[in-house]
């Protein structure tokens, strides 16, 4: 992707946006970063509390090995140096939902360090840094709205693992964002290390926006914390910026400073002055040992990655699908699996990825279903794509099969013997059906032997029409140039 043409014009010229993005993704694992708490979603309040969460007196956090193995897997999916020996920090700071007093997470010596991600828009890339992925602890959740004077304190979120995964100040654009967010979703959905899930809160992204003009130094930036949805990340960050924009050309100085999303107004409102690290008081956290990896580990860590978004894209590209089908095809792990399915049953790659892109999203968009709840299976769809390449379905038939095998989840070949839908070639029969045709219309058969060639579609129609849709069309167009010849 060639430099970002995105600007925001103000009275005294363009100005270029300068973002950066810290997602925080919370890892799949059964039990807390350091405790062995339950982490599911939607339990009943302070349910999935153990003692160390709770930061009882005298009660010691233990890592969790598959906290650690999902955050490697992660850092080695984007290319990522993997650091073999890290450690653990305390920050420290007072707030409701925090109940030890301090965040155990990674300042000075994280897990990961340097990768990137490539993203892609109007078909060019570029590569976006990560400058580090370090593992954390979450805190809990205040609730406000179950009593009018009072606030609760949930803790079920508190000791949940977290990757936090910080990139480079490197995107020029909110859809550059937006890009980012996507792919890194993508990848963890592949990897198996977050689900994604933006809505549960189990990921989320602090936005850094600063305004600059073109070739200056990096301007102030702020912090909008806490957004909860690609969309949302878009606005913000157009909002900030022209916010900004407007404050330094009426004379005024940006405020390093951490701000929250109002998604309603699409606005961002400050909420207190950002701190630096050194406001934390960092120090190595003194009840945990540094985590120190061995090339056993890591092997295996490496040897259980799957099949990536940008090589399955390439793989699928060399199997002769379009650079289009094979982004729409990879850019969910879901659609990926089921499209691999279909491969794995025998279906032409390019035929399938046009019905799959075509046909299939088409119909799941209408009843409202993600691919993996589909009710026609690949192996289902391979047999009615069989069935169109060997001349037993016209295009037009198969659509009516694929219809039926939606309502009922049968399987094609039973739709067609039970229906009759088979497509006919029978010369004879759609010789005579043409003719027929052709009687019919003696003005249409004139104009076109006159030289109104565009009529020919007619006369096609008017056949498929007469043998209700059950003709080979290609057979039926020979046919036809040969009578009206």
């Amino acid at each position: 992707m060639t430099e970002s043409t995105y600007r925001i014009t103000g009275a005294t010229g363009d100005w270029e946006v300068v973002i950066g993005l810290e997602v925080h993704a919370q890892v799949t694992s059964n039990a807390k970063l350091f405790s062995g708490a339950a982490t599911a979603f939607g339990a009943e309040p302070n349910t999935q509390v153990s003692l160390v969460d709770a930061a009882m007196p005298g009660m010691l956090p233990v890592p969790n090995r598959e906290c650690i193995r999902q955050a490697v897997r992660t850092g080695m999916a984007i290319d990522a140096r993997i650091n073999k020996w890290s450690r653990f920090d305390r920050k420290n700071y007072f707030y409701a939902d925090l109940p030890q007093g301090y965040q155990i997470s990674q300042l000075y010596h994280p897990l990961v360090g340097e990768g990137s991600i490539d993203i892609e828009d109007g078909g060019r890339i570029k590569t976006i840094g990560v400058e580090r992925i370090h593992v954390e602890q979450d805190a809990g959740k205040l609730m406000h709205d179950q009593h009018p004077t009072r606030s609760y304190v949930d803790l079920n979120r508190s000791g949940v693992a977290l990757m936090e995964i910080v990139s480079r100040p490197d995107m020029r654009s909110p859809e550059e964002a937006g890009a980012y967010l996507r792919k890194l979703r993508a990848i963890l959905r592949y990897v198996g290390s977050c689900d994604g899930n933006m809505e549960e809160g189990s990921m989320r992204a602090d936005v850094n926006v600063s305004v600059r003009k073109p070739g200056d130094e990096f301007g102030t930036r702020t912090e909008t914390k806490n957004v909860n949805s690609i969309r949302f990340v878009m606005a913000a960050i157009e909002h900030e910026a022209k916010r900004q924009v407007e404050v330094l050309e009426s004379g005024g100085a940006i405020v390093q400073e951490t701000r929250l999303f109002n998604p309603d107004s699409g606005t961002t409102r400050s909420m207190r002055s950002k701190e630096d690290a050194h406001d934390y008081r960092y120090f190595p956290d003194p009840d945990l040992l540094p985590l120190e990896l061995d090339d056993v580990f890591l092997d295996a860590c490496r040897a259980s990655l799957p099949e990536l978004p940008n090589a399955k894209r390439k793989r699928y590209e060399a199997l002769g699908i379009t650079a289009y089908n094979g982004e729409v095809l990879t850019a969910e792990v879901e659609t990926a699996r089921w499209f691999d399915a279909l491969l794995e049953a025998g279906a032409a790659p390019v035929a399938a990825s046009n019905w799959v892109t075509g046909e299939l999203f088409g119909a799941l968009n209408r009843i409202g279903k993600g691919i993996e709840e589909s009710p026609v299976g690949p192996k289902q769809a391979a047999e009615l794509l069989a069935l169109v390449a060997d001349g037993t379905l016209s295009g037009s038939l198969a659509k009516q099969v694929f219809e039926v095998m939606l309502e009922t989840a049968d399987a094609p070949g039973k739709i067609v013997e039970e229906r009759g839908l088979k497509q006919t070639s029978d010369t004879g029969a759609i010789e005579a059906v043409i003719a027929d045709v052709l009687s019919k219309n003696p003005n249409q058969l004139e104009q076109y032997r006159a030289g109104k060639e565009a009529l020919f579609g007619f006369f096609v129609g008017q056949t498929m029409k007469a043998m209700a849709g059950k003709a080979n069309p290609q057979v039926v167009n020979d046919l036809l140039k040969k009578a009206l010849a």
